[in-house]
């Protein structure tokens, strides 16, 4: 089951310049970045209550990132829910008829395994359902 909202991943050009938008205008601390070569991307992470924040910077112009910095600029991606039983949410969503983009977990940030549901089947949202724990 869907245990809370884990994170927002925001799409930025460059984690560099992004950063200090978080830190010094709204008093956020970054926590660590992380290079997750599966998603070609580069992610900083912000804690916001229970919540992270994730800024995405694409490694690869074939990243997905990099595809949504170009056809939208920067911006929020995704919404990532926390799941104790991701085979079972993706069951229950491709029972729903939602488009899965990831049939079965990838690996992802702070170590979760991660799985897409596509933004055309979900009202233009690309959710994420990501295993429970801490990033």
């Amino acid at each position: 089951m869907i245990q809370r909202i884990d994170h927002l991943g925001i799409a930025v050009n460059k984690l560099e310049e992004a950063i200090p938008l978080y830190e010094k205008a709204l008093g956020l601390k970054c926590e660590r970045i992380e290079e997750v070569a599966t998603q070609k991307v580069r992610t900083a992470f912000f804690t916001v209550g229970g919540t992270h924040l994730e800024l995405l910077e694409p490694t690869a112009e074939d990243s997905p990132i990099a595809k949504f910095l170009k056809d939208r600029g920067e911006g929020v991606h995704h919404v990532a829910f926390a799941t104790d039983d991701l085979l079972g949410q993706l069951a229950q969503a491709k029972g729903a008829g939602l488009r899965l983009i990831n049939e079965a977990p990838v690996p992802g940030a702070g170590g979760k395994q991660v799985a897409f549901l596509h933004p055309k089947s979900t009202r233009g949202v690309l959710t994420e359902l990501c295993t429970d724990g801490q990033h």
